[in-house]
């Protein structure tokens, strides 16, 4: 079937099996290999896009369900340069191994885009779909925080 989406804010139209996913479609049709794939059920969140501004896993939608919708990837965060909250998670060390790392961004991308200054509580709440075998998620709240505080200029 073909389908039309918006990746990474350009229009992309590809021919796609019915049963493929969302994360396989990212990665093997669009060469997009920042999106990562952990259980592939959707339990630990590795795979974790931004389908109009809202984290989904990716391992368990269709590709055609993102037809008409916009996909932000980890690839398409940074415009020439690191976004804000990829600075701060290279400033605060919450990268570790980075299997995690992308969908931890995109994750505290969507939750600033929706609520500019989030409490600690209300961070490791919106990543909480997304597990982490390295850190133990202090760095990890550090990073989204600091981000927080960039982001609004401390208010």
């Amino acid at each position: 079937m073909d389908i039309r989406l918006e990746l990474n804010g350009s229009w992309i139209s590809r021919e796609v099996d019915a049963s493929k996913s969302l994360l396989h479609f990212i990665r093997e049709d669009c060469g997009l290999t920042g999106t990562r794939e952990g259980c592939g059920h959707g339990d630990c969140g590795s795979c974790t896009v931004l389908l109009d501004g809202k984290p989904v896993l990716s391992c368990i939608m269709y590709a055609f369900q993102a037809a008409g919708r916009s996909i932000l990837t980890i690839e398409g965060l940074a415009d020439g340069e690191l976004s804000v909250i990829q600075e701060c998670f290279i400033e605060k060390g919450a990268i570790q191994c980075g299997f995690c790392t992308p969908a931890m961004i995109l994750v505290g991308k969507a939750l600033l885009d929706e609520n500019p200054r989030p409490t600690r509580d209300e961070i490791r709440e919106a990543i909480s779909g997304v597990l982490c075998r390295c850190t133990g998620y202090k760095k990890i709240v550090d990073a989204i925080e600091v981000a927080s505080i960039k982001q609004t200029g401390g208010r």
